[in-house]
């Protein structure tokens, strides 16, 4: 994996919306606290363009994203949302003067395919909060945020989360990879597809079917990701929808099920993706997971 710079107080931050339309009511404020701390914001032309539920039409939104792409004066590009969208653009993207110049790409959900194309690129990624959820009810940041700055600024961290009666004890270092599970799903069988063997898989989602997320995960089970971890990491799966007839099973069971004949640790409710509270998590960096009885611990390498 290639070495990216930390941000400090000067480094140029640029926003774009690869995705879904979003208000500047819910980006205007982030720029403003990100500039206090020193930074220098640069927004996208079409940030906030509307295309439908788009921001923009795919040739705008493929146009802010290759131009923060190739200044090679910007540190780090913050998504301003997800939604749907990026994988209308990624193949109008041409990543060459980025990987002369990489630098840090951060969001979630939909943004999970630039993920996993920078990972098979080997630029490592942050899967961490959008401007729209820097701050809390009375516009203090939140942890999400401070989580984030804290990566970006190439400073050590280190989770604890609450046990779980699903967790799976054990012990497991390695690469971090994955993000949201439909995504990750869509894209196998593609050459945006990821290799998860020796790796820490982690995963969550928002808005799904019970019964899908089972198809999906035992897509992943029949296609061998879930074969070869290193560690398996559920985050929130938020708002999750069920029939008239009850499918029968959790999300946590389902993924139980699924993962039972392997022996590599499993943690269950990491605080990240679409709940109110998302910690940031560098993929293609190397952390060590630790699921005991008591509790998980992971800790950036």
């Amino acid at each position: 994996m290639k070495k990216l710079q930390p941000i400090q107080p000067g480094s140029i931050i640029r926003i774009v919306s690869p995705a879904g339309k979003i208000d500047k009511k819910h980006v205007m404020p982030a720029v403003k606290w990100l500039e206090e701390q020193g930074y220098t914001v640069k927004l996208g032309k079409h940030v906030f363009a509307q295309h439908f539920q788009f921001a923009g039409t795919d040739e705008q939104r493929a146009a802010d994203v290759q131009e923060a792409f190739d200044d090679s004066d910007c540190d780090a590009i913050i998504c301003s949302r997800g939604g749907y969208g990026t994988v209308r653009i990624i193949e109008r993207l041409d990543f060459s003067k980025f990987l002369e110049n990489p630098k840090w790409l951060i969001g979630f959900s939909d943004i999970t395919i630039l993920h996993l194309r920078l990972h098979n690129l080997e630029v490592p990624t942050i899967h961490g909060v959008m401007p729209r959820y820097f701050f809390d009810d009375i516009g203090e940041p939140r942890e999400d945020l401070t989580s984030m700055i804290t990566l970006v600024k190439g400073e050590g961290i280190s989770y604890n989360v609450a046990a779980t009666e699903f967790d799976r004890p054990g012990a497991a270092s390695g690469q971090l990879v994955g993000g949201n599970l439909s995504i990750v799903n869509s894209l196998q069988g593609t050459k945006y597809d990821i290799d998860t063997a020796g790796k820490i898989l982690f995963l969550e989602d928002i808005d799904e079917f019970l019964y899908h997320t089972d198809r999906m995960v035992h897509q992943l089970k029949l296609s061998g990701k879930l074969d070869h971890l290193a560690g398996l990491i559920l985050g929130d799966f938020t708002d999750m929808k069920d029939n008239e007839s009850p499918f029968g099973q959790t999300v946590h069971e389902i993924f139980a099920e699924a993962v039972k004949d392997f022996d590599y640790p499993v943690c269950y409710g990491f605080p990240g993706g679409h709940d109110k509270k998302n910690l940031a998590l560098t993929f293609g960096r190397d952390w060590e997971l630790e699921v005991a009885k008591s509790g998980t611990r992971l800790r950036l390498v």
